[in-house]
């Protein structure tokens, strides 16, 4: 006969039972949106506020700096506009003290004296003059410009029908559009009266002309 454990029938015969059914089952921890949503928004609306700040103020730079740079545009063309005309200044002032010396060289070229080495002296000097935009203008017959003419002397004449300058005395000079010696001129205006009278004088001596014809001439007595 075999020995029996004593109780070892009662520990077999108790069903096997699941741990988790005698324990009861914990609650679920709540997630971190449900736990602090209160807290969330208010962090959104702090980041969307700082947002705004930070686009203001890229607004309120980039406008600044379009501002600055318009006004170093217009500062870059006054400075380009100031320089070409201290330019200007400077070169009209050389060439206005070199007139007197063209002048003597005109004159010396209208009484033949232009010759030797004074010729190529003066021609160089004229071509220097041209080339920094120096221009000479006034030529007889031209129509009075009070503009660009200085009248210095005045006549009469029955052959021109307007203001007419009929001698010019020294000639003027200008750079581009600007004028740094008027043509000293003698001017001739029409003869009072002979735009009407010598029309009418004409006409009526053509008249008696064609009758004298018709009629044969004069009879002789």
């Amino acid at each position: 006969m075999t020995e029996e454990t004593p109780g070892f029938d009662e520990q077999s015969q108790q069903p096997d039972v699941p741990s988790d059914e005698t324990e009861p089952k914990a609650a679920a921890a709540p997630s971190e949106e449900e736990a602090a949503p209160a807290g969330d928004t208010g962090e959104s609306a702090a980041l969307v506020a700082q947002l705004d700040q930070a686009r203001s103020a890229l607004g309120e730079r980039t406008a600044d700096l379009q501002r600055l740079q318009a006004e170093f545009q217009n500062y870059r063309r006054r400075v380009e506009r100031d320089r070409v005309a201290v330019k200007e200044v400077a070169v009209a002032n050389l060439l206005t003290e070199l007139l007197p010396v063209l002048d003597d060289i005109g004159r010396a070229r209208e009484h033949g004296e232009l010759v030797g080495g004074f010729k190529s002296v003066a021609e160089s000097l004229e071509s220097t003059v041209a080339k920094l935009g120096l221009q000479q203008f006034g030529k007889e017959g031209e129509s009075f410009d009070p503009t660009i003419h200085e009248a210095l002397m005045h006549s009469y004449a029955p052959d021109v029908t307007e203001t007419t300058c009929v001698a010019i005395l020294q000639p003027g000079y200008r750079i581009g559009e600007r004028t740094i010696r008027p043509a000293r001129v003698a001017v001739a205006e029409p003869q009072p009266g002979a735009q009407t009278v010598k029309p009418a004088e004409e006409s009526t001596e053509a008249q008696d002309g064609s009758e004298n014809k018709e009629s044969g001439g004069p009879e002789e007595g």
